[in-house]
């Protein structure tokens, strides 16, 4: 199978557990926050981890590409499962580009199959380094490895045995280290600090260090490796997030054809119809097909940051085309997308989430805006 073609690819394994285990839960899973840990268990042994994990480490290393269109399919139905789809496959990636063969060894085979469950708890990092917030971690060097200290609001596809990965400065250095965390070490406690209107299902903790020793063989950058490997994460990470948005727009297109079964006579008056939608749809696939060639080819170090604009174009793109997606489907359903158990509604709150995770759509402009006048000087 090529790359062209993955996005477009319906493994009947994986449509069937869909079919049969994730969508009779959708809305346990959106209105009592029930984590759908044996679907992604399941999910995991089926090969849907394995994409960004190299075959040596237990995964199929089919790419980044081959991870979206599975993201993809599970956000046709729901997605809160696809974040922690996300989550799980970006923690697995952020240790497969890591020099730390340890760490490989010991931690992604499981991460692939679905036996090891993990997260990311970047988001902090992320906007720190871009100076939006302040970093709430900090790390001190001592033997063999460096003691965390600090407070994370929200991490997702969390639980007492899990692993996640952040990072944060050294006290001293001013540099990041970036490093694996386990949720069952010492010092360490998950906290439930919110409830949320959508994505209740994922598992989402605040996260407590207290002298927390982070060994050496579980950091995947030191200082003096931190800026490179944060160039080789930051594109694929948030290029992943398009399966989210890409499996919603699909589910909302369905949604107003489905409607117009009945209502076009009505319809065909709202501002946005499924045609336009779908076009707008297969050219945001096309682009993430393209740049998760590059990624997948393993693209060199100063062609990254030239990949990474281009990834917050279209990951801005993605956004607004989910919002645009889900207002449509929502005004097309009408009073019937409007009830509690209703797609359209869920599909809508949803959207936001979409457009507020890290890096939020004006995270992206903003970004986007600073690397643009960088080229224009």
């Amino acid at each position: 199978m090529t790359v062209a073609t993955v996005l477009n690819i319906d493994p009947p394994a994986i449509r069937s557990l869909i079919q049969a285990d994730l969508l009779p839960i959708v809305n346990r899973i959106d209105q009592d926050g029930e984590y759908p840990e044996a679907f992604l268990r399941t999910l995991g042994s089926l090969g849907g981890f394995g994409g960004v994990v190299l075959p040596g480490y237990g995964g199929t290393g089919r790419g980044i590409a081959d991870t979206i269109a599975t993201m993809a399919q599970v956000g046709e139905v729901c997605l809160s499962t696809a974040f922690a789809v996300w989550c799980q496959t970006a923690c697995a990636r952020y240790i497969q580009v890591s020099d730390n063969t340890q760490a490989k060894t010991e931690l992604l085979p499981d991460l692939a199959s679905g036996e090891l469950l993990g997260g990311t708890g970047l988001s902090n990092t992320f906007k720190s380094s871009c100076e939006i917030e302040r970093f709430l971690l900090s790390a001190k060097r001592v033997e063999g490895g460096y003691e965390i200290n600090g407070n994370l609001p929200w991490v997702s596809n969390l639980g007492e045995d899990h692993v996640f990965v952040t990072g944060c400065p050294v006290e001293g250095d001013g540099r990041l280290v970036f490093f694996v965390v386990h949720s069952n070490q010492d010092g360490f406690k998950l906290r439930q600090s919110a409830h949320f209107t959508a994505l209740e299902g994922t598992r989402t903790f605040s996260c407590q260090f207290r002298a927390v020793r982070i060994d050496d063989a579980r950091v995947l950058a030191h200082p003096d490796e931190a800026k490179a490997y944060l160039l080789r994460i930051q594109p694929g990470m948030i290029l992943a997030q398009m399966g989210m948005g890409l499996g919603l727009v699909r589910d909302c297109v369905k949604l107003i054809e489905s409607s117009s079964r009945t209502h076009q006579h009505i319809n065909c008056f709202e501002t946005d119809q499924a045609e336009e939608l779908a076009a707008a749809l297969a050219g945001a696939e096309a682009e993430t097909t393209r740049l998760a060639a590059l990624l997948d080819a393993g693209a060199a170090a100063e062609a990254l940051a030239a990949i990474l604009l281009d990834v917050l174009r279209l990951r801005l793109a993605g956004g607004e085309l989910s919002l645009r997606a889900a207002n449509a489907a929502m005004l097309h359903q009408g009073a019937r997308g409007y009830l509690r158990d209703a797609t359209a509604q869920r599909r809508l709150r949803e959207a936001y989430f979409v457009a507020i995770v890290t890096p939020s759509l004006k995270h992206l402009r903003r970004e986007i805006a600073l690397r643009e006048a960088s080229l224009a000087n």
